[in-house]
């Protein structure tokens, strides 16, 4: 009987820590995101001109040239694009659904995925901080941005990961590439 009780014990808290881990779904995301909007996803490949003017401008290299994108549009209108950006922080991966309003501006970064231990885990009320930029050269840490006691490398990986996507969107936005 206590091993049945440790052994649920055991299986609960690890279902717990998984969920931890894997954060809340895109699809959540996304419909909390942009309500009522209907949802259109898209890989498109980066050529290799637009991988070296998004590096330029973000600072650093895209982790691919496969970019996952999300279109939400309501009334034929598009009303926002959101990104998938798996990168590794320290070790091991994290994916953020970084969602933009329809001229760029960051609404909301949804920590989809993040497998390296919780307490390097970036919070909410960090994360909101990057609502309403644009890319600026003050969108950095220590600048626009607070960085994160203890947990450097998240915040650098995450600051990263917001660059190249607005970066990236820019020049999918605009064509603006050479």
């Amino acid at each position: 009987m206590h091993r049945t009780l440790w052994a649920l014990g055991v299986g609960l808290c690890m279902t717990a820590a998984t969920a931890q881990a894997q954060g809340i779904t895109r699809h959540e995301a996304l419909a909390d995101v942009y309500p009522g909007a209907a949802i259109r996803a898209e890989q498109l490949f980066l050529t290799a001109a637009q991988l070296r003017q998004a590096a330029a401008v973000a600072g650093s290299e895209a982790p691919s040239p496969l970019v996952a994108r999300y279109l939400a549009s309501r009334d034929g209108r598009l009303i926002g694009r959101a990104y998938v950006d798996t990168h590794v922080v320290r070790t091991k991966k994290e994916s953020l659904l970084i969602s933009l309003d329809a001229d760029g501006r960051l609404l909301r970064i949804d920590v989809t995925a993040f497998l390296e231990p919780p307490e390097y885990r970036a919070s909410e009320p960090w994360l909101r901080q990057y609502r309403g930029r644009a890319l600026t050269e003050d969108l950095g840490l220590n600048r626009a941005i607070r960085p994160i006691a203890g947990a450097t490398l998240t915040a650098r990986a995450t600051n990263a990961a917001v660059r190249r996507v607005l970066a990236i969107d820019r020049i999918l936005d605009t064509g603006d590439h050479p």
